[in-house]
């Protein structure tokens, strides 16, 4: 006799299954999106740091920080759209 917490689960699992495990290939392109998104964050925040070291007044500095986070903000929007991309064309081709 199945528990009240089992059946829970497998009405849970036929109403929206869970997505199928990620290949390897899959886990590598993930990776190398993070990677890549990384390094592109950490580019934008030294180029921001120096620019804020020559900015002149308060209102340049905050022009630039405010830039730094949209830039960060976009990124990081389109790291997780490329990654949806990636889940999508594997549970696709499954």
């Amino acid at each position: 006799m199945k528990s009240a917490y089992e059946l829970a689960m497998e009405r849970l699992q036929k109403e929206s299954p869970s997505a199928p495990p990620l290949t390897d290939e899959q886990k590598a392109a993930l990776a190398e999106i993070d990677n890549k998104t990384t390094a592109r964050i950490a580019e934008k925040r030294i180029l921001a740091e120096q620019e804020m070291s020559q900015a002149g007044d308060v209102e340049t500095l905050q022009k630039i920080q405010d830039r730094l986070q949209e830039d960060i903000r976009r990124l990081e929007t389109e790291r997780e759209e490329q990654k949806a991309e990636i889940r999508k064309s594997e549970q696709k081709k499954a």
